[in-house]
């Protein structure tokens, strides 16, 4: 096993991210009292800001992954690119603005959590709202339930208990947390192989928090620390690519989960039911 130092480095995914790059790095500064690196794992961008970006910082290097890869490959080609020295790793959306002192707080409660793996901020929209980032893992009734009723019942039981949205803004652990920003152990995301890349777009960090509990590692929420989810130039643009993802991965996460001929039948009715809500969706 790699004995990695203290260093932390911060890896966010790029596709074109527009305007919004300056906003994540010129915040940074502010989020850490650390030296911190910067890689810009790039999925093929076309807008020149990243190139950009690393020409103008030095502290921020550009690594092309060779195409889009999609987020979870593309943050383990960032991950696997850092020295040895690096033990600490935040994997973050390019559409962050850091709040002050929000990575030194994870970092504080790192040290509370000696089998904390994964560690999230609280995040909010840029309407000051509070997302909830911080979930358990969707059960195949929880799934279920809330996949066929968030959008015509949003407040429907199922969607209720899964996004843990009335629980208390304290530190606890969680099921999993947002990959929208994440500190890593990287000892502990070595142990899980990183992000599975099957995952194009979402589910990789519930995919991701599950096995890392299931790996004895915690996925602990610090709503102490706070950044902004500011929403991203390049997922404004493919709004009906992403939602066939979405429920793409859904699917692969709950079959994972359920193989075997006993659970075919049920798995069949899920993938009919979720290719239905897409169609509804995507009208």
């Amino acid at each position: 096993m790699t004995r990695y130092g203290d260093e932390l480095a911060v890896v966010t995914v790029t596709y074109s991210p527009g305007e919004t790059l300056d906003t994540f790095l010129s915040t940074l500064s502010a989020a850490t009292t650390r030296p911190v690196s910067v890689v810009l794992a790039d999925n093929g961008s076309t807008d020149g800001v990243p190139e950009r970006a690393a020409a103008e910082h030095p502290h921020v290097t550009f690594l092309p992954t060779g195409g889009n890869l999609g987020y979870g490959a593309g943050a383990n080609r960032g991950v696997a690119s850092l020295p040895d020295s690096v033990g600490w790793v935040v994997v973050a959306n390019p559409d962050l603005s850091w709040g002050v002192g929000s990575l030194d707080k994870l970092l504080e409660a790192a040290k509370r959590w000696p089998r904390g793996g994964a560690f999230g901020p609280l995040i909010r929209e840029p309407s000051g709202a509070v997302y909830p980032s911080a979930r358990l893992l969707p059960s195949l009734g929880r799934g279920v339930g809330h996949a066929l009723f968030a959008v015509v019942w949003p407040g429907n039981p199922w969607s209720r208990e899964y996004r843990q949205a009335a629980a208390a803004p304290e530190e606890r652990t969680a099921g999993w947390l947002s990959g929208s920003c994440l500190l890593m152990r990287r000892e502990a995301f070595d142990s899980v192989d990183g992000f599975d890349p099957r995952y194009f777009m979402y589910f990789e960090d519930v995919d991701l928090g599950d096995r890392l509990g299931r790996a004895g590692w915690l996925n602990v929420y610090v709503p102490e620390a706070e950044v902004v989810h500011i929403g991203g130039h390049s997922t404004q643009r493919a709004s009906k690519r992403m939602l066939a993802a979405h429920h793409s991965s859904a699917y692969r996460y709950l079959a994972d989960r359920h193989r075997g001929p006993l659970w075919a039948p049920l798995m069949l009715a899920v993938r009919a039911g979720l290719a239905l809500r897409l169609r509804l969706m995507t009208r």
